[in-house]
């Protein structure tokens, strides 16, 4: 016999709007008689975390804030950009391709508010404040209004007649997104979706999605949900489900009804039925479910503003026997404490929903509506009526007990910790260029010029440009964000024959946030911990921090790679950069250009955060093509004369090698040997051997017996006289 609430759900709803409510599932009136359950076609979580560009693909709408995936829904082909550059003095030429990409994203079928942060592969595209970590060219919100006009974008491509406007669709259009960030294809996105300021309520995520057919008041409130299924039943079931709302048929049509609370109504023993025609019945039919088919745990999967709208689980078990556990999976935002209180809710409900009971009843009782929650007499607890039917002249009553008012949980549940990238500006970028000595073993044939950028924390790179005549041409784009910055207080003259254990640089770098770390004797001998610092190269053993961004360094190996001439005079204020060479780009070999020594070098850089393009330029010296200072220079008088001897050094090699002497990297091996006199030259000259005589007759004619004069060294290379070596002599 068919229950009054099919005649109620035909009655205020009908066609298929009403057979859907029978997919509202869970505590559902009438769901095992009236309804059989079918299979979840709604949201999942999985749902909204990977993006599709599949044909008929629904999209869901968003209420709340949400952070959802969405699907392509046009797109151009990859565009690609090639730039060539190198090919100066003998070096190959290098061809680079770049891509970029312009595309349109549906993200709901209900409008929205705004779009906050966009993640690109799990990494930050888009911050709170609006800034993109990577370049594009546009980006338009098109916010699903009924009236919203088409993309100019997308009619361009298309054609005006051909392109629709997608009314009541909330999309988005990225125009030249670059790719190179992304391994030059169109990356996996989610976004940060308002669609409404505050937590929406149950009831009127239900009202909306229904037209207002069905509805429910002082029901719970999520942050966030994402509403889709085959119609408003599935749509709504995982709502309905987490919190075991029931169904009633009210004057006002079709209400969503919290499982707890106070009792609407009472069954009192005069309202039962002790006789039917005359045949004396037991009115009150008592069952009860075993412990076991209960769940033991259950574990509530939502998404966790506190985790960047993430997934986050909760789990809550209940004392006693059992071994099954079980899980729900809830298409919304709530934070960490609410969907702790949500499963222990549900899980509360299932323990006390193993009593049920039948009762028949006079025919009083058809004023009590299926959904409505009761007491009965000398039966504790509340119990909500789940079918009410009419029954050999009488109205049978099928009830579940459901919990009353219990306590709360504490608060106090934990999201969980993520790795969350910074949400920091771009920034302005700081640009350095260093000429440098070799540093990797081998002999240069053109300058070592490197450029290095950096900027606030959510820098990442630049795009750089030769100046020429005015015009900047472009090269190509930076290295990674290098660690660079200033010292803070003088750095006194050292030895690059000892580690200096005693004196320490204290520096301050560009950004709180940068790192240095200690390294051990291995890992220097790789060359970890290498720095410039005016134009010193020195190595160092321990860092440690001192407050936001500063450091103190120590254990320092000075004057490195032959600059030990560059010692003195390191004042506050000096800068200071961390040689690494995945930071470092040479602009030299970008461009093509032959970087003769004298010539400048003007090199310009524009980061997404830059207003203007920011500058640095320099004179070329050439410091990989200058030969080192010869040392061990050493003088021994005899035959009225002075024997000069000294240990040649190469700019090919660093390392000692046991057995055999640094490669020569000149074409020959020479050396200019000059004598000064109070700051004068009074005899210069060359030899080809390490070693040169200053004999009686040289002194007497160069007029400087008795006197003390200075003997200079350096070794004549191919591209560049050497670094001068020099010995005082009294004569």
């Amino acid at each position: 016999m068919a229950t009054v609430v099919l005649t109620a759900v035909g009655t205020v709803l009908g066609g298929p709007v009403g057979a859907a409510i029978g997919a509202v599932v869970g505590n559902v009136i009438d769901n095992q008689i009236l309804f059989r359950p079918r299979g979840r076609e709604g949201a999942r979580l999985s749902d909204l975390q990977v993006q599709t560009s599949r044909y008929g693909t629904q999209v869901p709408k968003i209420f709340g804030t949400m952070r959802v995936a969405g699907t392509v829904i046009w797109a151009t082909d990859l565009k690609e950009v090639r730039s060539r550059s190198g090919g100066g003095k003998g070096r190959p030429s290098v061809t680079t391709y770049s891509y970029s990409a312009s595309f349109a994203v549906a993200l709901s079928a209900r409008a929205i508010r705004s779009i906050g942060r966009i993640w690109a592969d799990g990494n930050l595209l888009r911050g709170a404040a609006g800034d993109f970590k990577s370049e594009v060219g546009g980006f338009r919100v098109h916010l699903g209004s009924e009236d919203q006009p088409v993309d100019p974008l997308i009619a361009a491509a298309q054609g005006i007649g051909n392109t629709p406007a997608h009314r009541g669709i909330a999309y988005v259009l990225f125009e030249d997104l670059a790719l190179a960030d992304y391994g030059n294809r169109i990356p996996s996105l989610t976004f940060e979706v308002e669609a409404d300021a505050e937590p929406v309520a149950i009831g009127a995520i239900a009202g909306e999605l229904s037209d207002g057919r069905v509805g429910g008041g002082d029901l719970a409130a999520v942050d966030g949900f994402a509403a889709s299924g085959a119609d408003v039943g599935v749509a709504i079931a995982p709502l309905v489900e987490a919190q075991g709302l029931a169904l009633a048929s009210e004057e006002g049509g079709l209400r969503l009804k919290a499982a707890g609370g106070a009792a609407a109504g009472a069954i009192g023993a005069d309202m039962l039925a002790r006789r039917i025609n005359g045949r004396a019945i037991d009115p009150v039919e008592r069952m009860g479910a075993a412990t076991d088919g209960v769940p033991v745990a259950l574990s509530l999967r939502h998404h966790d503003a506190a985790r960047d709208y993430q997934a986050g689980v909760q789990r809550v078990v209940r004392p006693g026997a059992g071994r099954q556990e079980q899980g729900m999976e809830l298409p919304a935002a709530m934070s960490a404490d609410d969907a702790r209180a949500w499963a222990a809710a549900r899980l509360g409900a299932a323990w006390t929903g193993r009593a049920t009971m039948t009762l028949r009843c006079g025919w009083g009782a058809l004023t009590l509506m299926p959904g409505q929650v009761v007491t009965v007499a000398d039966a504790p607890g509340l119990w909500r009526i789940e079918e009410r039917e009419w029954e050999a002249m009488a109205v049978r009553l099928a009830l579940r007990r459901v919990p009353g008012a219990g306590g709360m949980l504490p608060a106090g549940a934990s999201s969980g910790a993520i790795v969350r990238q910074a949400d920091a500006p771009h920034g302005a970028t700081t640009l350095m260029l260093a000429d440098l000595p070799m540093l990797r073993d081998g002999a240069a044939n053109a300058p070592l010029i490197v450029a290095a950028a950096s900027g606030g924390a959510g820098w990442r790179s630049a795009a750089l440009f030769v100046m020429e005549g005015g015009e900047a041409r472009p090269i190509g784009r930076s290295g990674l964000r290098a660690v660079m910055g200033t010292v803070d207080a003088p750095l006194p003259q050292g030895s690059a024959m000892l580690v200096d254990r005693r004196a320490a640089l204290t520096v301050r770098l560009l950004g709180e946030d940068m790192d240095l770390a200690s390294a051990q004797e291995a890992a220097l001998a790789q060359g970890r911990n290498l720095c410039r610092v005016g134009e010193e190269l020195i190595q160092f053993e321990t860092a440690a921090r001192t407050g936001a961004g500063a450091w103190r360094l120590s254990g320092l190996r000075r004057g490195l790679r032959g600059t030990e001439w560059a010692m003195a005079g390191h004042e506050a204020g000096a800068r200071f950069l961390l040689i690494e060479e995945a930071r470092l780009v040479e602009p030299l070999m970008l461009s093509g250009g032959n970087g003769e020594p004298g010539a400048m070098l003007s090199v310009a850089a524009v980061g997404l955060g830059d207003v203007a393009p920011v500058e640095a330029a320099l004179a070329i010296r050439g410091e990989a093509l200058i030969p080192p200072a010869p040392v061990h220079l050493r003088a021994r008088a005899g035959d009225g004369g002075w024997t000069i001897r000294w240990v040649r050094r190469s700019r090919a090699g660093w390392r000692w090698a046991n057995g055999g002497d640094v490669p020569l990297a000149e074409e020959r091996e020479a050396y200019r040997v000059r004598v000064l006199a109070d700051g004068a030259v009074v005899r210069s000259g060359e030899v080809t051997a390490p070693a040169w005589i200053y004999d009686a007759g040289m002194i007497a004619a160069d007029g400087v017996a008795g006197m003390s004069v200075a003997i200079e060294v350096a070794q004549i290379g191919t591209m560049a006289m050497g670094r001068t070596a020099s010995i005082a002599v009294i004569l």
